[in-house]
């Protein structure tokens, strides 16, 4: 049938109101900080047929993935077996997840006994279990990285809320009650969204709702063709290197090709550098987001709902045992960091069609640290993603110290960090002085901060990048200033490398250093105010 254009007006805005308030949902029922304060979590509206088709503008790392976490369930428990009360759950990296802290939930949503959609949260979970409280740095395969949770479907009613299920999470996690109230955070949120979508086909009709989610992916895939038909026909080839994947170890390639035909696009990461012992390894369906994000972001406009219409158009390949897409059991907690590189190799090979609409390198690595205590059967874990600066573009300076682009993570205030964890002091937060590469337009500020440490027992883990390649500028822009990790202790001080975990004593200072931004264009083209206004503002030195 055909929908009335007024109906699927504002039914297509309904979808995606109903995903951002599950979104906000989900952020204030937060348990955690890493969800309630960094904002480490997303929602989502999928069709009948596993399709998206809309979601809240929180992590892109989570974008354009939900349905291929789905879809396993979906195979295993096809939708005329679930029943109402029934959830999917799934964080498995080998079957469609991501890493194991993104436990993907999905609710089908039930209309006069029939199933109209999914409602879909997924959010970062602090504590899921493995070999180590907080990071495990060690980790050699996904086993010794927290519980893996299959494609599986339980009843909230019969397996939830003191259920067989719940209790048997809970006696895997070391911190039960943050992370299952952070799941209950998720099951809040796909309530909510689907009761917006029953009180839609009650005032519209199952029917032209479903209609209406068919037509919105139509129009994302028009847009999204459309812009790629400006894109001349060819193949461009964008490269970038992450640090290592140990410390010592030698640099690892990240290589982009993408095809253009018409108005369709593809992807192939041929020639990128193979998997990895260490937790570096990226899943296929993190490299497919940061690949089709990084082209969304680039060529085509904000306003177009990103949902399966978008991703229909593009395909994205990488070799089976590159670390872009590893065999299992490999170790992938912490796959943001080939992830990011995918987004900048995407990134490089674009600045050759569209280079005013580009980013240069800088805030492409996100710096995931934590701070444990276990103070008799009390454990206590504080983990928080953060950026750097971002790099410089075309017509402006790049953003200062901003999360990287495929995390999106919020900054968490030092009000609620000290009000939660009392082992540890944030002394100082800012920004560091000279840390962005100089260019027509600087790229962004990186920035610092310095802990005091407490009490005794207190672990240190991090993993992060740009500590000895710095992010490259573009059309002649410097590159940004590295990040760093460094433990004062008296009159010693420990410089850390950027992957690994440290013993911490009271009376320590650990300090972490945020990358900085890479500039754009030539620096001698710059205008003397904005350099003025740096040195006043005191991001430049004389």
């Amino acid at each position: 049938m055909a929908i009335d254009p007024t109906d699927y007006a504002v039914l297509s805005q309904a979808f995606v109101a109903a995903a951002r308030e599950m979104g906000g949902k989900l952020i204030r029922a937060g348990y955690s900080t890493i969800l309630r304060e960094a904002k480490d979590g997303s929602t989502g509206i999928i069709d009948r047929k596993g399709r998206v088709v809309a979601q809240s503008e929180l992590i892109p790392m989570h974008l354009g993935s939900m349905g291929a976490v789905l879809e396993p369930c979906l195979q295993l428990y096809p939708i005329e077996t679930l029943e109402e009360g029934d959830f999917l759950i799934n964080n498995d990296p080998y079957h469609g997840g991501q890493h194991l802290q993104d436990i993907f939930i999905f609710t089908p949503v039930f209309f006069e006994g029939e199933i109209v959609g999914f409602t879909a949260s997924v959010a970062h979970h602090v504590d899921i279990g493995g070999a180590e409280l907080g990071l495990n740095m060690a980790a050699k395969e996904v086993y010794q990285e927290g519980v893996r949770i299959p494609p599986t479907r339980y009843n909230l009613k019969r397996d939830w809320h003191g259920g067989s299920f719940q209790r048997l999470l809970a006696a895997n996690f070391r911190a039960p009650d943050q992370t299952l109230g952070d799941l209950n955070a998720q099951f809040a949120a796909n309530a909510i969204g689907s009761l917006r979508l029953q009180q839609l086909c009650a005032k519209y009709g199952a029917a032209v709702v479903m209609e209406a989610m068919d037509e919105l992916m139509n129009y994302s895939e028009r847009r999204i063709r459309a812009a790629i038909k400006d894109v001349p026909d060819g193949v461009y080839v964008g490269e970038d290197w992450l640090d290592d994947s140990y410390p010592g170890g030698a640099p690892l390639l990240i290589r982009a090709k993408l095809t253009v035909t018409g108005d369709a696009l593809s992807v192939d990461f041929e020639g990128t550098a193979e998997q990895v012992e260490g937790n570096i390894n990226c899943p296929i369906s993190s490299t497919i987001s940061s690949a089709v994000c990084c082209v969304k972001a680039v060529l085509t406009s904000p306003d177009i709902p990103l949902n399966d219409g978008v991703t229909r158009v593009f395909e994205i390949k990488a070799p089976y045992g590159s670390i872009l897409n590893p065999h299992p059991p490999a170790a992938v907690r912490a796959r943001t960091m080939s992830a990011n590189r995918a987004w900048s190799a995407v990134m490089k090979a674009l600045a050759q069609v569209a280079p005013d609409a580009v980013i240069a390198g800088g805030a492409d690595t996100t710096t995931a640290f934590c701070l444990t205590h276990r103070s008799g059967d009390k454990v206590s874990i504080f983990i928080e993603p953060l950026g750097g600066g971002f790099g410089a573009t075309s017509r402006q300076d790049g953003c200062d110290a901003i999360d990287a682009a495929m995390s999106n993570c919020a900054n968490t205030p030092i009000e609620a960090i000290d009000a939660g964890f009392d082992f540890f002091r944030i002394r100082s937060y800012k920004l560091e002085p000279d840390s962005f590469g100089a260019g027509r337009f600087r790229g962004g500020a990186g920035f610092s901060r310095r802990f005091e440490i407490l009490k005794e027992g207190v672990g240190f883990g991090i993993y992060s990048d740009h500590y000895v390649l710095s992010a490259q500028g573009l059309d002649g822009g410097q590159p940004g200033q590295p990040g760093f990790c460094r433990v004062i202790r008296g009159d010693e001080v420990f410089n850390l490398p950027s992957k690994g975990s440290f013993t911490l004593l009271p009376g320590d200072f650990l300090e972490v250093g945020f990358p900085g931004g890479a500039g754009y264009g030539p620096p001698e083209e710059r205008s003397r105010a904005l350099i003025e206004q740096d040195i006043e503002d005191g991001l430049q030195t004389v």
